[in-house]
């Protein structure tokens, strides 16, 4: 029996097991049911027996001919204007790929400040928070934009896999990655899944998470975190090249290699600036993230920085919005049916009953919530699988809806770190060679503890002074 054909045995005993187990009195059949389709999709991300895209699309299709759904409701998922979001973000993501802009970007930065290894890891980090509010893709970002880059400094100073590794590869690499998990946790338009724990949290707390609500949470401990990664890599992935004075010719060289700036480079840096400005400023527009960015690609496609084939060949819009169309279709039908309701104070009562107050309660789930990534090679299957129940417990002990909305979605991406497989850039960093699994590992629970530790003191005085609880 092959690995997948194990997988897809688990994924449907796990399903089995659930339909036909005894429903309790407080639900239908009917919830219970979709419970256990929703619960198979989940693991179906997890274990991969088939593409999630496939996985996704057999569950909803399965509610249908099951009667658990009308044809109409199990389609409703994919006219959700958090799926096109995501669907607009990668397109521009493409742009920026396809333009040169990201890279243009990373290296004048490099240019200005890149004279040392902590110097050049500030430069990425800075690289990583510029492009980071545009690029809602992690593995576009830190696997199309910033890894080659990463991956030309190490070379061009001499630091290869191997022998050469720990020149100054193994600590870039190391900057790199972690610096992108960091600005995952920024903003809502900086990591996939972010905007779904958007959506669920409409459905699960009926509370609005706006793009500046987002940010004006995770800024401060989110650029202290930044401030921090350099550092900590100085530390845990020193580089025997502590001084690189040759760090802003290799910059111009590129620069000058890849010449003036295109149009197609202008026109997306004042799209990028528009877009930016009207995320922020949808407060006092009214204007949402969606039809922003929906009209950001249009102007793309009318002033040809990105043409109708890059949209139609953009597999990963696509996939996500298969997968994140019957998603949002379960986790609708969940909501309405009221069994995450039931399940919420059923939890929330246990905690309670420990006497630790909302605070207590909420630390402790928050901490499993972030370690458990161990489990899962998919930020967003986790977030499928316990963001919906999690801040409804926390909301049932008693902690304000928002900011625990706010602050799960933030430690959605916290754990990025934590191995090698823990979102989709970290098979491209650690697919270079320069860092072993032990370290890689090692690395990543100190770097996420430490992110944790900012999130959860200078954060929380920081949400403390602006009003979230």
């Amino acid at each position: 029996m092959s690995k997948k054909q194990r997988n897809a045995l688990i994924t449907l005993v796990i399903f089995a097991g659930v339909w036909f187990s005894p429903v309790p009195a407080e639900v239908t059949q009917e919830s219970w049911h979709l419970m256990a389709v929703f619960v198979a999709t989940v693991l179906g991300f997890i274990l991969q027996p088939l593409p999630i895209g496939a996985v996704a699309f057999i569950a909803v299709t399965f509610t249908t001919c099951a009667g658990l759904l009308k044809v109409g409701d199990a389609l409703s998922g994919y006219g959700n204007s958090t799926i096109w979001l995501i669907v607009c973000a990668f397109l521009y993501s493409r742009g920026f790929i396809k333009s040169g802009l990201g890279k243009r970007i990373a290296f004048g930065i490099i240019r200005v400040i890149g004279k040392s290894a902590v110097s050049l890891g500030y430069a990425i980090a800075l690289s990583e928070l510029v492009i980071a509010p545009a690029t809602p893709s992690a593995t576009a970002r830190g696997g199309g934009i910033m890894y080659p880059i990463v991956r030309s400094l190490a070379g061009a100073l001499g630091s290869e896999p191997g022998e050469t590794s720990r020149r100054i590869g193994a600590y870039l690499m190391q900057v790199g990655y972690h610096c992108d998990a960091v600005t995952c946790t920024m903003f809502v338009t900086s990591m996939a899944g972010n905007p779904l724990c958007v959506a669920l949290a409409a459905k699960a707390l009926d509370v609005e998470i706006t793009w500046m609500g987002w940010a004006s949470a995770a800024i401060v401990p989110g650029l202290i975190s930044l401030l921090l990664i350099p550092l900590l890599m100085l530390k845990l992935a020193k580089p025997e090249l502590v001084s690189i004075p040759n760090a802003r010719s290799l910059a111009e060289k590129e620069l000058a290699e890849m010449g003036p700036m295109s149009s197609g480079e202008k026109y997306l840096s004042i799209i990028f600036i528009v877009s930016l400005l009207l995320w922020a400023t949808s407060g006092f527009t009214g204007i949402g993230a969606t039809p922003v960015a929906m009209g950001a690609v249009c102007v793309m496609i009318i002033l040809n920085v990105i043409n109708w084939q890059d949209v139609i060949t953009e597999k990963g819009a696509w996939d996500a919005m298969f997968w994140m169309g019957s998603l949002m279709t379960l986790a609708s039908a969940l909501a309405k049916s009221g069994i995450i309701k039931w399940m919420a104070e059923g939890a929330g009562t246990a905690i309670s009953s420990i006497g630790l107050g909302w605070v207590g309660s909420a630390l402790i789930l928050l901490l499993f919530y972030t370690y458990i990534h161990y489990c899962f090679a998919s930020v967003t299957a986790r977030i499928s699988a316990l963001y919906a129940a999690f801040i409804a417990v926390c909301a049932t002990v008693g902690a304000p809806p928002l900011m625990t909305a706010i602050v799960f979605g933030i430690f959605a991406d916290v754990p990025i770190s934590l191995t090698h497989y823990g979102n989709g850039c970290a098979p491209i960093y650690f697919g270079g060679g320069y860092v072993s699994q032990g370290e890689w590992w090692r690395n990543g629970f100190v770097a996420t503890t430490c992110t944790t530790l900012i999130y959860l003191t200078v954060g929380a005085a920081w949400w403390k002074l602006i009003g979230l609880w």
